[in-house]
């Protein structure tokens, strides 16, 4: 069933366990994520990524993910993801999404915090769940931001963008906005070393930001699930995951391929390719609801 965001995180905040927010920029990866939380029995957050528009536009890709949300037999929210530009978000909300991020997080800390709150106005009397960013997130891939630098990140270059408690409770306040997303280590894209969050920070963001609203993870894939875990007790409600599926899935093409030496039909990659998504996807939500 087609929900928002805000149902799915309450849930989860409730019961102790994280919820995957998964990129599904195609129709396969849509079946994968949803057919995995069908076989665990748990909500699921699906999204589209403005830089993934150029790979496929959002009115072709939304109304299919709509579509199998509704026919889902568990909640699932569809998410718009770092909707930098306002006309872009506009575009979404026209589609039906019932969940957008609004990320202003490049700007400036008060007009970052007068669009969201503008938007959350708008937003909600729509009934549509708002989250937002502060702090930009750090990034390795130029098709995660639209103005991401490529570059190789350490630990210690990630610690400029670690988001300040005191400002988040402002900002949340103020906003009123429904999740937020937080930076303590994470980052986009493909680690160059083994990243190391900042667990304690976490805490403190839980702590000083309102209960009405969400902690949210980013770039969680690539990290250790144990630290996942670790952040997820610590206050995180909803995690970003791709990349490192996205990765994984495009060796696992590769190496059917040689397997069969060219021999598979495409539509059997397709299907095979399906089943390995739905699989390690089945292992990331599992991993998320930290045995619950």
């Amino acid at each position: 069933m087609l929900v928002n965001m805000k149902e799915i995180l309450e849930i989860a905040e409730k019961e102790g366990y994280g919820i995957p927010c998964i990129n599904t920029p195609n129709e396969e990866t849509v079946r994968a994520v949803i057919g995995a939380a069908e076989e665990l029995n748990t909500p699921i957050i699906i999204d589209h990524a403005q830089v993934h528009d150029t790979l496929i536009p959002i009115e072709r890709i939304g109304p299919v993910m709509l579509k199998y949300a509704k026919e889902a037999r568990v909640p699932v929210c569809v998410h718009l993801d770092h909707g930098s530009d306002y006309e872009f978000v506009m575009r979404a909300v026209k589609i039906g999404f019932p969940s957008i991020m609004y990320d202003c997080s490049a700007l400036p800390f008060e007009e970052n915090l007068e669009k969201v709150k503008k938007f959350v106005q708008f937003a909600h009397a729509a009934g549509i769940t708002v989250e937002a960013e502060l702090g930009v997130m750090a990034s390795t891939e130029e098709d995660t931001h639209e103005d991401a630098e490529s570059r190789v990140l350490t630990n210690e270059d990630i610690k400029e963008f670690f988001t300040e408690p005191e400002e988040a409770k402002v900002f949340a306040e103020e906003t009123g906005c429904d999740a937020l997303a937080v930076c303590f280590g994470t980052m986009h894209g493909i680690y160059a070393e083994p990243p190391v969050l900042d667990i304690d920070r976490v805490k403190a963001l839980r702590a000083a930001i309102p209960d009405t609203c969400r902690v949210v993870m980013h770039g969680a894939s690539g990290v250790e699930f144990d630290q996942v875990q670790n952040a997820i007790s610590a206050g995180c409600s909803k995690i970003n995951y791709y990349s490192y599926m996205a990765k994984a899935t495009t060796k696992f093409v590769a190496d059917k391929v040689a397997e069969t030496e060219g021999k598979i039909a495409y539509h059997e990659l397709q299907e095979a390719a399906y089943e390995f998504m739905k699989g390690y996807a089945k292992d990331v939500i599992s991993a998320f609801k930290n045995g619950k």
